[in-house]
C-alpha cells in the first residue's frame, strides 16, 4: 500500500494476542485450514504449485525461499485474529482513538500576515475516537493513500494545530514528505 496504510496495518497487528506460528509448515497448515482444505487456493494466494503446498503439508519442504517465505507470513498476518483485530479497531474507532507518531512536513494555508511555509515536525499525537474511525473506514474501503493522509492532516490540524478550535481560525494543514508514521490504538 503505502506509509499511512503500512503503519496502520503494523498498529492492528500490534494488537495480537498470540504470535502467528513459526515454521513454514504450520503457517500452511493455518492457512489450507483458512481455505478450507483447498491447497489449491493457498497455493493460487502465494503464487506456487499445489504440489509445492502439498510437500510443506507433509513435512517433505520444512525451509522456503525468502520470498516464499516472505510472502508466507504476509498471507498468515492477514487472517490472524479477525476478531480481536475487529475488537481492537471497534474499541479505537469508538471509544480511545489512535495515537500518531510522525516526523514529515506540514504546509499550511493560513491568514494574510503569518508564514506559510512548510516545516518539518516531530508530532506525537493522540487523535479522537471519530479520525480513528474514519482511518479504519478508508483504509477497508480501499482508500489510497492520499486520501488517508488527507485524514490525518485533518487531525492534526484541528487538534494538534488548532488545539480543538482555541486559535489559528482559518487554518488548513497538509500532510507531505512523511520521514515514517507509527500509529498505534
Amino acid at each position: 500500500m503505502g506509509i499511512m496504510g503500512d503503519s496502520l496495518d503494523k498498529a492492528t497487528e500490534a494488537t495480537f494476542t498470540r504470535p502467528i506460528p513459526k515454521t513454514a509448515p504450520a503457517q500452511m497448515r493455518f492457512l489450507v485450514k483458512q481455505e478450507k482444505g483447498s491447497t489449491k487456493a493457498v497455493a493460487r494466494r502465494l503464487g506456487v504449485s499445489q504440489r509445492t503446498v502439498e510437500r510443506y503439508l507433509t513435512g517433505q519442504f520444512k525451509r522456503p525461499r525468502k520470498d516464499l517465505a516472505a510472502r508466507l507470513a504476509d498471507e498468515v498476518r492477514k487472517d490472524w485474529q479477525p476478531r480481536v483485530r475487529a475488537r481492537a479497531r471497534k474499541q479505537a474507532a469508538t471509544a480511545t482513538g489512535i495515537v500518531i507518531e510522525t516526523r514529515a512536513r506540514f504546509g499550511f494555508t493560513a491568514a494574510p500576515g503569518s508564514t506559510d511555509d512548510g516545516r518539518v515536525r516531530l508530532i506525537t499525537q493522540h487523535l479522537p475516537p471519530a479520525y480513528a474511525a474514519r482511518l479504519f473506514e478508508a483504509r477497508s474501503t480501499g482508500a489510497t493513500e492520499q486520501q488517508l493522509r488527507d485524514i490525518a492532516a485533518e487531525g492534526f490540524q484541528e487538534v494538534y494545530f488548532k488545539d480543538s478550535g482555541r486559535r489559528a481560525d482559518g487554518l488548513l494543514v497538509e500532510f507531505t514528505d512523511i520521514d515514517y508514521v507509527e500509529m498505534d490504538f
